[in-house]
């Protein structure tokens, strides 16, 4: 494990101890499991106007209100529920986040009927390597914002009735669930991503 004089992303340096461990142990690294998929998906969505640290100290909260985001019970909760998630000062209360992720639910569970899971589908949308920058630099992670396939997946996501799944919003998905390694080139953490992304089984 990097210690906290270790060169990290330009995005957490200074960082509390629970946004290292973020940075050091989940993001960039590959996600296969559906349920951290739909997650992620979600909390990006809540995340829209705020920070994510602010998600972050909010997840625990968000696991327990939405059913520690499994797919299929979210995609059965009702009107008692979005009643309940609004009277919880645990989460982000608002209405049309907490009724995008209860929609959202329930097109996950039509996409992985489809595809045979969420993750077969996400995974589509990696970006081959010579699309990829030669290195990764603070100055070249500014101006990545959005890819082709963060507009690709945004607009196939859309068309199958998610919400809160904008180009931006896909492209920090795309970032933290492991489709691409944005950790900068000084990064300590980098080249252990590089090699679990090299070992990681896509799902199909």
């Amino acid at each position: 494990m990097p210690n906290h004089e270790s060169a990290r992303c330009a995005w957490v340096t200074g960082a509390a101890p629970d946004y290292l461990r973020y940075h050091d142990e989940e993001w960039g690294r590959p996600v296969a499991d559906d349920r951290r998929l739909f997650e992620k998906l979600c909390l990006e969505g809540f995340q829209s106007g705020l920070s994510w640290l602010t998600i972050l100290r909010k997840r625990d909260a968000f696991r327990a209100g939405f059913a520690e985001f499994d797919i299929d019970a979210v995609a059965n909760f009702g009107p008692a529920d979005v009643a309940r998630l609004l009277g919880d000062a645990g989460i982000v209360r608002h209405r049309g986040k907490i009724e995008a992720a209860i929609g959202n639910a329930r097109a996950a569970r039509d996409l992985r009927e489809e595809c045979g899971s969420l993750a077969a589908f996400v995974w589509r949308y990696e970006p081959d390597d010579s699309e990829r920058p030669a290195r990764i630099s603070a100055d070249v992670l500014r101006g990545m914002t959005t890819s082709a396939q963060s507009v690709a997946l945004s607009r196939d996501l859309k068309k199958r009735g998610w919400a809160f799944v904008g180009p931006t919003t896909m492209y920090a998905f795309m970032q933290s669930m492991g489709l691409v390694n944005d950790h900068l080139e000084e990064c300590c953490v980098r080249q252990a991503v590089q090699v679990q992304r090299s070992r990681f089984v896509r799902p199909r």
